[in-house]
């Protein structure tokens, strides 16, 4: 699953264009199975309040994170919520994007989900049918 943040419609829109489940980040946002975390950079490349508290309750299923930034605030602070999440969490930074991103983006950002949350993750899904609860 993909989890995601979005302030501008910028992280929606990659969302969007990845064509993979996904839930967007409200403030109590809880899940339980791995997902993959798209958020924005906020200010100076601070990580977003509901990226915060959503990470403080979930960040266990965490599996790697995508930043989205601007990098006409500077190198330093480009996509740096992507940082801080990867170190803090210790998990893969897939990539940062400038803005919306491109397609090129959206291919690695697929094939990272696929590889390691998806269908090719090897991750066993167990289904259970209503007449077995």
């Amino acid at each position: 699953m993909i989890a995601y943040a979005s302030r501008t419609g910028n992280v929606r829109h990659i969302f969007l264009q990845l064509g993979l489940p996904g839930i967007e980040i409200r403030g109590d946002t809880t899940v339980g199975e791995p997902f993959l975390l798209l958020t924005y950079t906020d200010g100076l490349g601070e990580v977003p309040p509901v990226v915060e508290v959503f990470m403080n309750r979930n960040g266990a299923y965490c599996r790697g994170v995508v930043a989205s930034g601007n990098r006409n605030f500077g190198h330093a602070h480009f996509g740096r919520a992507g940082d801080v999440i990867a170190e803090r969490w210790n998990v893969p930074l897939v990539r940062k994007l400038e803005l919306r991103g491109f397609p090129r983006d959206y291919e690695a950002i697929r094939q990272f989900y696929l590889e390691r949350i998806g269908e090719g993750s090897g991750r066993e899904r167990e289904i259970v049918f209503a007449s077995e609860q």
